[in-house]
C-alpha cells in the first residue's frame, strides 16, 4: 500500500489536503483532508472518493476539486499564490 500526500492548500480558513493510493492493479483511488479550526476546535473531515485513476497527479486534482467543492468554492474562483 503506498500513500501519497501532495501539496495542500489553503483557502480561507480550510485546509484541503489531497491524498492518493496506488492500488495492486496499477490505478489510484484518492481522498481529501478538509480541515478548519486551530487547537482543541480543530475539524478534519476526510473523504472517500470513489473514482479511480491512471496515475496520481490526476486524482490528487480530482480530490482537490472535491475539496473545493466541499466548502463551496468552485475551482475556477481560486487564486493561487506562488
Amino acid at each position: 500500500m503506498n500513500i501519497s500526500r501532495h501539496t495542500p492548500i489553503s483557502v480561507g480558513k480550510y485546509l484541503i489536503s489531497p491524498l492518493t493510493k496506488a492500488l495492486d492493479n496499477g490505478w489510484f483511488a484518492c481522498s481529501v483532508s478538509i480541515r478548519s479550526g486551530s487547537g482543541s476546535a480543530t475539524t478534519d473531515r476526510v473523504v472517500r472518493l470513489t473514482r479511480l485513476f491512471r496515475d496520481s497527479i490526476a486524482a490528487a486534482e480530482y480530490a482537490v476539486e472535491e475539496g473545493l467543492r466541499w466548502i463551496g468554492l468552485p475551482r475556477n474562483q481560486l487564486v493561487i499564490v506562488a
